[in-house]
């Protein structure tokens, strides 16, 4: 399967929401075993949030040796692959480490309830 992000977000992929949309798309597919491209062609600004959640909660259920097997990644910019690469190194630590998880998930649970 393959998929072109700008079909999905446009020239920006930033935010979460989008992220989400293209997480949706690919984590079935990933965990029947089959292999995902994602293009990046035409996207010029990227950031984490939109990483987070389109790849990095892939790793919540499958290994990054699967990972890396199965999902190609194209035309994406050396910034673009930085931001990636910094977003799957944090998320293989947060899914690694159940002490690590906690303690991101009970700071981030008290900075959601100061709103």
């Amino acid at each position: 399967m393959n998929y072109k992000i700008y079909e999905i977000t446009g020239e920006y992929a930033t935010d979460a929401d989008s992220g989400q949309q293209v997480y949706d798309l690919i984590h079935p597919a990933l965990l029947a075993g089959n292999s995902v491209e994602l293009d990046f062609s035409g996207i010029s600004v990227f950031a984490s949030a939109f990483f987070n959640f389109a790849i990095g909660q892939l790793l919540k259920d499958l290994s990054p040796d699967t990972l890396n097997k199965l999902l190609k990644i194209t035309e994406l910019s050396p910034n673009g692959y930085s931001i990636l690469k910094r977003v799957v190194e944090n998320a293989k630590h947060y899914y690694s480490d159940v002490q690590y998880q906690n303690a991101v998930d009970t700071v981030l649970e008290e900075y959601a309830a100061s709103f």
